[in-house]
């Protein structure tokens, strides 16, 4: 039994305990606010830091979950969350750890009202930052809260949105470069007063709309405009670096003072103007493009789906090559990106993400300022032992607004990425919805349909599409004779009809269709394999019956008897998968031709071609590699091999592995009986007819220097078309200077 002393103790205890819970429901949450930071990240994305008590610190991983992380996103004013990263993703951070094991439903709408250890009350280390992922959308009408963290440097600035509020001349142009700068606060559209408004600050607006430079303007035509305009300032100065790669991401300086109300009384608002790169010059001032000067770029994008996006590599000593992704970051990728006629980055990618590249790594932990001219001007380490291809660095860029997309659509597909291709045109003073004529309709010509519409690659080119009802009222065929190498940014700049339209199939169950896909294969062959196979074999007729069958000797060999023997040059071909999906033969299993010399089926007519060439380009001997076995000889480590010819089996090239034709496989050769001692030119194209969409055509050839004395043959300084410059390739095959610098 208790004693009554006893008693009054518990009893006292529980109502303290009762009394102190109640003061803590009844008490407000501390104000906070939130930021998200680090280095590699877009304004949505980061490590999420705290401001409270006067001091910014993190959030410990902890007993995070994906409901705090969505009332993270929505307390910073975006709709939802994507998802959470623990273990300082986004680099470790500094100050105080605020927060630990932080326990949320989701209906909160403040951090500061979940559960958690109490603010400053935490066993971590900084290696345990935990950062979010936001969805980018706004949430409409929202309103950045202003506290007392606003007096402190290094707030982010919060704004709905952004735009450039061209004049009406400037409205006519593509694309818009030029206008008043506004901000979306509070639902309202807002001026800046341009009191302390910098360049710099000018610089990060263009990049974010596409543009890699800004440039000075008629002042005096806007300040008359700016006169007659209804005034609605932004209460807060803007400071950028002009580094960042979003406005969000520049610091808020403190309140302007405005005359009266919403005015700015020594200034106007802000006018942005901005340079476009070569490719998206203003098409009203004809002689606009011939202001840039065409040279030998140093850096290139190669992989990417879309303009503005793909491996990085540069150039040296006439070869390209690519960077390693250490230390990579958002300031490198934004130097990249505006060399080439790009804005900022909004991405830097790590981990061959775009694809591997070939030949040599060229630069390793890449330090850039942001304002270098070029990738070649930053520091790096031209070591770089211990980089494969398989941290290839990449970028995404920002690029301007076109309105490509709106003069094209795809009609009557099963999903978003398929259908008729249907383009609009002007006909007798009217603009209308057509069709285009599939004769000559190909891959090259899907592959800048699908980059137009922003699809990404091509995986199909369709000359049938009667499955694709589509809207009748566009069956009228408005483009022809459609041609494209496959490089250009719209249809209409593909060579096609002049002014009369010719279609003898008509456009409605005939018209050109294409699929899309984000992700598409990447065929290289192996240089340094054909080189050390290369050799000579004389063989009898009558050992090479199927061979002769599927036309893989020279036409002598029509009229020769089964004792004479053919020369044949032979080798090895080792051909790579280095992009992001596998390759598959387009034709399906029920397609394949079965040969029954062989006893093999052929899943593509032609698969490689070989041929031997003069000096000057003419072809004096060829052969041909039908697709008889595509399968996965080798992967690198960790790879599972996908495909196997065996029994019928699927086949293709899985990402990351090889199929090699043996130099002793019946057709690996080239048939040079009648060749005569001299010196040629070695060349082998894969995927010659472009049946299979790819990432990069440009990397299918390989040629080689080939001197034959009669009797023996030599094969040397096989190059892979793209990986040399393109005066080296002229000179074929010659060697330039270094062309790239180095600490």
């Amino acid at each position: 039994m208790l004693r009554p002393v006893a008693i009054h103790c518990v009893l006292s205890t529980l109502l303290c305990m009762w009394a102190l819970c109640n003061a803590q429901s009844d008490s407000s949450p501390p104000v906070i606010q939130l930021r998200l930071a680090g280095e590699k990240r877009k304004h949505y994305e980061g490590r999420l830091e705290l401001f409270y008590n006067g001091e910014w610190g993190t959030v410990c991983d902890d007993d995070f979950s994906m409901s705090a992380a969505q009332v993270v996103c929505r307390e910073l004013g975006f709709m939802d969350a994507e998802s959470w990263l623990p273990s300082a993703k986004y680099g470790k951070g500094e100050g105080r750890i605020w927060l630990d094991n932080v326990h949320c439903s989701g209906a909160e709408k403040s951090l500061a009202q979940c559960h958690s250890n109490g603010f400053g009350v935490s066993d971590c280390k900084h290696s345990e930052d935990v950062s979010v992922v936001c969805n980018q959308k706004r949430i409409p009408g929202y309103k950045f809260i202003r506290n007392q963290a606003n007096s402190h440097e290094g707030v982010p600035v919060q704004v709905e949105d952004v735009r450039l509020r061209a004049t009406y001349s400037q409205r006519k142009r593509i694309p818009i470069t030029e206008g008043f700068l506004e901000v979306k606060d509070g639902g309202k559209w807002r001026q800046i007063c341009n009191e302390e408004w910098t360049e710099k600050n000018s610089r990060v607006i263009c990049g974010m709309y596409g543009f890699p430079a800004e440039k000075r303007f008629n002042n005096r035509s806007y300040k008359l405009l700016a006169k007659r305009r209804k005034k609605n300032y932004w209460g807060f100065s803007i400071n950028c670096t002009g580094n960042e790669a979003d406005l969000s991401d520049c610091k808020m300086g403190g309140e302007i003072k405005l005359k009266g109300n919403r005015t700015c009384e020594l200034g106007m608002p802000v006018v942005v103007s901005c340079v476009p790169g070569r490719a998206f010059a203003p098409s009203v001032s004809a002689g606009y493009r011939k202001a840039y000067r065409v040279e030998q770029p140093l850096v290139r994008l190669r992989g990417g789906a879309l303009i503005g996006e793909g491996r990085v590599e540069v150039l040296k000593n006439g070869e390209w090559g690519t960077v390693c992704d250490d230390n990579w970051n958002t300031r490198a990728a934004t130097v990249v990106c505006r060399e080439l006629g790009f804005g900022s980055a909004k991405e830097a990618l790590t981990g061959a993400r775009l694809g591997q590249g070939i030949g040599s790594v060229h630069m390793n932990e890449v330090e850039c300022s942001g304002f270098e001219k070029s990738l070649t001007e930053c520091y790096f380490n031209r070591d770089a032992l211990g980089c494969n291809h398989e941290e290839d660095a990449a970028v995404r860029c920002n690029v301007p607004a076109m309105g490509f997309h709106n003069r094209l659509r795809l009609n009557g597909g099963r999903n978003p990425s398929e259908g008729r291709v249907e383009i609009l045109a002007e006909r007798n003073g009217s603009t209308v919805w057509g069709t285009v004529c599939s004769d000559s309709w190909g891959t090259m010509e899907a592959m800048v349909v699908c980059r137009q519409l922003g699809l990404g690659f091509a995986s199909n080119a369709f000359q049938e599409t009667w499955y694709w009802t589509g809207d009748a009222s566009a069956d009228a065929v408005v483009m022809s004779g459609v041609r494209c190498s496959g490089t250009e940014l719209t249809l209409d700049q593909c060579l096609h009809h002049g002014k009369h339209i010719a279609c003898p199939k008509g456009g409605g169950k005939f018209a050109a269709g294409v699929s899309c896909t984000q992700m598409a294969p990447d065929l290289v062959l192996s240089a340094q394999a054909v080189e050390q196979t290369t050799y000579l074999e004389d063989r009898p007729m009558y050992a090479l019956q199927c061979a002769h069958e599927e036309q893989c000797l020279s036409s002598s060999a029509n009229t020769a008897d089964s004792t004479s023997y053919r020369r044949l040059l032979r080798f090895s071909s080792q051909i790579h998968n280095n992009g992001q999906s596998d390759f598959r033969p387009r034709a399906a299993h029920h397609s394949w031709i079965w040969h029954e010399c062989h006893r093999h089926y052929h899943s593509m007519e032609v698969f490689t071609h070989y041929d031997l060439l003069t000096l000057n380009g003419t072809k004096v001997a060829e052969g041909h590699k039908a697709s008889f076995c595509l399968e996965d000889t080798h992967c690198d480590e960790g790879i599972d091999k996908r495909y196997a010819c065996a029994n019928f089996g699927a086949q293709g090239i899985t990402v990351g592995c090889w199929d090699t034709y043996r130099h002793d496989i019946d057709c690996q050769w080239i048939d040079i009986t009648d060749v005569k001692p001299g010196d040629y030119i070695f060349q082998v194209v894969i995927n010659p007819n472009y049946e299979v969409a790819e990432s990069d055509y440009s990397n299918n050839i390989m040629k080689c220097r080939s001197r034959y004395d009669g009797q023996r043959i030599w094969t040397y300084n096989c190059l892979i078309g793209g990986s040399r410059s393109s005066e080296t390739e002229e000179t074929f095959p010659g060697l330039l200077n270094n062309q790239l610098s180095h600490r």
